[in-house]
């Protein structure tokens, strides 16, 4: 059968052959036992829903084994012969060229070289999922094949519910993960409604089909690392980045400390991924023996090099060892997948990376013991480097949060808001006042001829339009416009695609439209095919999360959502091609809720209408909130805003005189 046949035929009528398992493939740790013999039985009922009763019997036994084996059933069966690769949008089969756009976007998402257990169809972040198990995605393959303008597909974490009547101007596919009723988000019910089958994790960009690969953060981490030195007053040339976790999205650190110009050590406790990045050139040089890395992190920095170097091993032997030689630490952070403690996210030290598994599997409380204990021995490390002058911000993946349930000394009085964490959040010290609040956020792009060509073409339409821009930005953002000039400039030398033809920068409204619109009028005339718009949902008013993107509100709204569910609901009906909105993401089920969109540029005037309308209040929307919570550099945004659209009229917050609460 040809690739488009296997499409269109969905889950096949005849069963495949069982599948061998591929030892040299990245694959999930198995998860926790959590069913009763009952919700086995339920689980496998579950399961069973996607296949012709006369099938029953012969997979029943195969699925209790997987549940039993991985403490999942991901229907490996199932899984489909051909390359799993973005192809370029001609090749996929369809009535509607946004459904193959998004059919190219989910099989980037799984492509081996992007996807961090690519057989258990997770992305990043450990349990970051595009589907629960094979049938789905074939199921939603062929759905999209399907599909017309005048319909829209619903996705109920990973399960396609099917298509339903709609219009042109409606989203193609809207998308939910993992949300759950509010009493039940914690680790232990989201481990038994996946074990189930019934919801997701969907991460951020996982389940929502716009993940790039590590691309995705190496802007913002060279941008935090730029503004990290910015914020010691030093040069990175000559300074010392240390941070651990080379996964998903913690795999960018590397190159951003390249691009940034500093030394980078990155500390990594699984073999295959560090060989993966190290064959990817998004690290330099790999160490495995601690009493090798010190000599050559003191030789780079007296030299000045621009170095990365991952340490295949544990993070805390490295804080400890180099406050033993009083080697100084400019800028630290942790990006291990803290938001999923118990089950691969982060590792005991005293243990091999086997023997950390197979503790996982079998003693999961004693796993659970022995990664508090290490979280105190790596913060307790990491305080004695702030004394010496390092500069620690938390990557909002949740290690200063489970630091703090570990019992390490992680916390601090705060005058006005109590118990708080004794070092920022990135987007709490950095992120959020200099980029967030003035509505600059990851803006990214992919090209769906999967034509390289077309993306040199876009990143210089992209860079033409910041240029122009630039000439008459508020001094308030020069800084901003200059840093992503400067990105978008270097972007083809530094060899930063893994996956699709995709490019990311940060870009307010403003930027957004304009590039988009630009990008339009390109493939209108011919000059570069269909172009799909998205971004992270860690952004200016896509996500509510209280430890990392909304972290600089200090109005007591920290834990509210309104915003996160304002933004995706507005994108619905202002021309997304699809949206999506997910619990958990980055910091944990139950920490965050966070939403995301795609939109596919075919150069009509249809879409130059939906871009303008849309991103403009995906960004604004944002902006007010961060204005209402009395942000110095919001009130400034929303001012502007308002400057430019007449139509746009949003509350400004009249801020108290301090000295009138003095009683």
């Amino acid at each position: 059968m040809t690739f488009q046949e296997q499409i269109l035929q969905g889950i096949p009528a005849v069963l495949p052959q069982p599948k061998p398992y591929e030892p040299q493939i990245n694959h999930a740790p198995k998860r926790k036992e959590i069913l009763t013999e009952e919700e086995k039985k339920l689980a496998l009922k579950n399961a069973l829903r996607y296949f012709e009763p006369h099938h029953h019997a012969t997979l029943i036994p195969e699925f209790k084994a997987e549940l039993e084996t991985y403490g999942r059933i991901y229907m490996y069966r199932l899984r489909p012969d051909y390359r799993m690769y973005a192809r370029p949008i001609s090749e996929y089969p369809g009535k509607c060229e946004q459904a193959k756009a998004i059919m190219l976007m989910i099989q980037n998402n799984l492509d081996y070289a992007v996807a961090q257990h690519p057989h258990e169809l997770i992305t990043y972040g450990g349990n970051g999922a595009v589907f629960q198990n094979w049938a789905q995605y074939l199921l939603t393959m062929k759905y999209l094949a399907e599909m017309t303008e005048e319909q829209t597909l619903v996705m109920y974490s990973g399960h396609p519910m099917g298509l339903f009547p709609s219009h042109p101007d409606a989203p193609r596919v809207v998308v939910t993960n993992g949300m759950v009723i509010p009493n039940y988000s914690k680790p232990d019910d989201w481990e038994k409604m996946n074990a189930l089958g019934v919801s997701q994790y969907g991460q951020m960009t996982a389940g929502s089909y716009m993940y790039i690969g590590p691309q995705g953060i190496v802007h913002g981490t060279t941008i935090t690392v730029l503004n990290g030195f910015r914020k010691i007053k030093k040069s990175p040339k000559g300074g010392l980045f240390v941070t651990s976790g080379l996964g998903g999205m913690s795999g960018a650190q590397p190159k951003a400390g390249n691009i940034a110009g500093c030394v980078t050590v990155c500390a990594e406790v699984n073999p295959k991924i560090t060989h993966i990045r190290h064959s990817q050139g998004w690290i330099n040089e790999i160490i495995e023996n601690i009493d090798e890395l010190v000599p050559r992190v003191k030789k780079a920095l007296a030299a000045q090099e621009v170095v990365s170097i991952a340490y295949l091993g544990n993070i805390v032997d490295v804080w400890e060892r180099f406050d033993q030689e009083n080697l100084h630490i400019d800028l630290g952070s942790d990006q291990t997948s803290l938001h999923n403690p118990w089950a691969g996210g982060y590792y005991p030290i005293g243990y091999t990376f086997e023997e950390s598994n197979d503790l996982m599997a079998n003693n999961p409380e004693k796993f659970k013991e022995e990664v508090q204990k290490t979280l105190r021995r790596h913060a307790a490390a990491i305080n004695k480097h702030t004394v010496k002058g390092t500069y620690f911000f938390d990557y909002g993946n949740a290690f200063l949060l489970e630091s703090s349930r570990a019992g390490a000394d992680v916390m601090n009085d705060h005058p006005t808001l109590g118990r708080e964490f004794k070092y920022p959040s990135y987007v709490q010290d950095i992120m959020g006042p200099m980029c967030f609040d003035y509505g600059f956020g990851p803006f990214r792009w992919v090209c769906a001829s999967g034509d390289p060509a077309d993306l040199a073409k876009t990143d210089q339409i992209a860079c033409e339009v910041l240029e122009e821009m630039m000439k008459t930005a508020p001094e308030e953002i020069q800084q901003q416009m200059a840093d992503n000039i400067q990105w978008i400039k270097g972007a083809q030398e530094n060899k930063l695609v893994v996956g699709s033809q995709a490019r990311i920068l940060y870009a307010d409204a403003e930027g957004r439209i304009k590039i988009a619109e630009a990008f339009n009028q390109a493939i209108a005339r011919g000059e570069i095919g269909y172009v799909i718009l998205g971004r992270d949902h860690h952004d200016v008013s896509g996500t509510d999360s209280p430890y990392r993107e909304t972290s600089n509100i200090y109005d007591g709204s920290r834990f509210t959502a309104d915003m996160a569910i304002h933004n995706v609901i507005g994108d619905s009906f202002r021309g997304a091609t699809w949206v999506s909105i997910h619990n958990g993401g980055g910091v944990g089920w139950g920490e965050v809720i966070n939403g995301g969109f795609g939109m596919v540029l075919d150069g009509s005037k249809a879409a130059s209408r939906r871009l303008e309308s849309m991103l403009f209040w995906d960004v604004n929307n944002g902006i007010s909130r961060r204005s209402w919570a009395r942000n110095e550099g919001a009130v400034f945004a929303i001012k502007r805003a308002m400057a430019t659209q007449p139509l746009l009229k949003v509350t400004i917050p009249n801020v108290v005189d301090e000295g009138l609460l003095d009683f």
